[in-house]
């Protein structure tokens, strides 16, 4: 774009560019903080402490191990787990050794466990042993040749890991039997004997460059089968040094202390990945690892012993934290920033939480082939407006229409994405890259949204989810903010379905949070607050909707239920 509305809205102490050759890679940085905060804890996880200074020796132990494997520079090698102190030294481990990090969602089923390990290529799997019946039922049909078996408790101090992984095996009964393969060219590993092994061997050192493969993170593919983003190491790098550009004024204020962050959202989702683990890394936070979240009684339990000064999370988690009773008892005191992405934050549902912690959401956007964050709002706006913000340091948007031609101020269009965090590509996937990718570096980012004078941009929403209803364009998310005003609803979402008379119309799915709340109560509301033809024309009452393990709700699956 020829002008940047948003500079002008800039707070002030943010620079409008980054320096993006800081750093020759994530290994340099990383090994760097890792020196700089030894002392400090970088995770806490049912109560276990990890200094960055044991990730910086542990890491490098599970690095020489890996390349005793006879893995080649590059390889790829895959991290199945939640967030557990395992994940932090594997990270590290993998990018120091020289090789490229797979990040796999443990939660997968056997076929997209084997396309995802098949697809990147990968020859090695740090696995949690609770999944490893999943991997078991696929790996003889993968690359994987060296798989790295952890328990839940391994990290943990002498009588309490033992403890948890008994309980985890034999009263909880939480891991699967399972027979991975050991023929030759094969190998199984204990996590903690490849600690003992690697720690009397020596870590090569390889000079890994701005242009090598950090991360293939997998996302959504046109085709139903996910696709990997390839993130180079100067995307990542580039991304920390433009959210620390964004959160430095707030540091300041801040005195510049140790932060202590909820890591909620998993590792292997790009939101964690940077926001949590790798800023975490550069800034000395202590991360309070939460394996499971879902499980919100007993994350407000672990929430009551700590002091928390920065959450993440996404619109779901924040929204059944908030409807907790528990979580307004907790001690918000030293929390000062709250930052919602993955999906669009709610009004109901940033003013509740606002209430309760005296601390605004801040949203921000981005994608996983944006490495992730591309948008943020000012950390000094308290009230909701409904915005993603405005291009971070280094980055610029483009609202372009289907021709590719920029749209003005005001205009809806596709949101298009340039700056040093945009990805390489997708892996092996040079069609679908080119479908994403402008001749002139801007990435197509598949939402469609609006940016006003002051450079703010607002999402409209999924290209792919919006509703034509007899010629009129509708919009999911201005339905869905609409609704969760109304104090019945827990959560909702809306979705086209076919219509003979307007060739689509709105059906609406909806989670009580008063069991009286009827499908007369809520017509009424949206006949107050919509036009016609955006009001839902079916409503249906739900226990849950389906989501991803990140909490996004699938709009898809309801339209295919639909």
């Amino acid at each position: 774009m020829a002008t940047k509305p948003w500079l002008k809205s800039y707070p002030e102490g943010v620079p409008a560019e980054i320096r993006v050759d800081a750093y020759k890679s994530l290994v340099e940085l990383l090994e760097e903080a890792f020196r700089k905060h030894a002392d400090r804890d970088a995770a806490v996880c049912m109560d276990q402490r990890l200094r960055f200074g044991e990730v910086n020796e542990l890491s490098q132990a599970l690095g020489a191990w890996l390349q005793s494997k006879g893995l080649e520079r590059g390889a790829r090698v895959a991290i199945m787990m939640p967030n557990v102190l395992q994940y932090m030294v594997a990270i590290a481990a993998i990018l120091r050794a020289g090789y490229t990090v797979v990040n796999v969602n443990p939660l997968y089923t056997p076929r997209e466990l084997e396309h995802q390990l098949k697809d990147s290529g990968a020859q090695a799997i740090i696995v949690l042993e609770n999944f490893a019946t999943t991997l078991e039922e696929v790996i003889e049909r993968t690359p994987v040749r060296h798989v790295l078996l952890t328990g839940l408790g391994d990290m943990l101090n002498w009588w309490r890991g033992p403890l948890i992984n008994f309980a985890v095996r034999h009263v909880k009964k939480m891991v699967p039997e399972f027979r991975l393969p050991t023929e030759p060219g094969r190998s199984v590993t204990r996590f903690n004997r490849a600690l003992e092994e690697g720690s009397r061997m020596n870590l090569s050192r390889i000079d890994v460059g701005p242009d090598d493969v950090a991360f293939l993170q997998y996302t959504g593919g046109t085709t139903g089968l996910s696709k990997g983003a390839t993130l180079l190491h100067r995307n990542v790098v580039a991304n920390i040094l433009q959210a620390e550009a964004w959160f430095a004024p707030m540091m300041a204020k801040l005195g510049n202390k140790p932060m202590t962050s909820v890591c909620a959202l998993p590792l292997y989702h790009i939101f964690a990945l940077t926001a949590c683990y790798m800023l975490g890394a550069r800034l000395g936070m202590t991360n309070l690892l939460i394996p499971n979240p879902r499980d919100i009684p007993g994350f407000i339990r672990t929430l009551h012993s700590y002091k928390v000064n920065m959450f993440p999370a996404v619109n779901t988690l924040f929204n059944a934290l908030a409807n907790e009773p528990a979580f307004a008892r907790l001690d918000f005191s030293e929390l000062v920033i709250s930052n919602g992405g993955g999906m669009a934050v709610q009004q109901a549902t940033a003013e509740k939480w606002l209430k309760i912690t005296g601390c605004p959401v801040v949203e921000g956007y981005g994608l996983s082939e944006t490495a992730p964050v591309a948008t943020i709002n000012r950390m000094d706006v308290h009230d909701f407006n409904g915005s993603i913000g405005l291009p971070v340091p280094s980055t610029e948007i483009a609202i372009r229409d289907d021709d590719g031609q920029d749209m003005p101020l005001g205009e809806r269009g596709e949101i298009c994405i340039r700056g040093p965090q945009v990805m390489a590509g997708y892996w092996n996937r040079p069609d679908e890259t080119a479908n994403v990718m402008y001749a002139d570096g801007f990435f197509k980012s598949g939402d469609i949204g609006v940016m006003d004078a002051d450079g703010y941009i607002r999402i409209v929403d999924r290209k792919k989810d919006m509703i034509l209803v007899s010629g009129f364009n509708v919009y999911p998310t201005e339905i869905e903010q609409v609704v969760n005003m109304h104090p019945g609803v827990l959560e909702c979402a809306a979705v086209g379905i076919p219509d003979s008379r307007s060739g689509e119309t709105v059906k609406l799915y909806v989670v009580k949070q008063d069991p009286a709340l009827a499908e007369e109560d809520l017509s009424a509301f949206c006949h107050q607050q919509l036009t016609a033809y955006k009001r839902p024309k079916y409503i249906e009452f739900r226990d849950e909707l389906p989501k991803s393990n990140v909490g996004k709700i699938l709009r898809r699956e309801l339209r295919t239920a639909a």
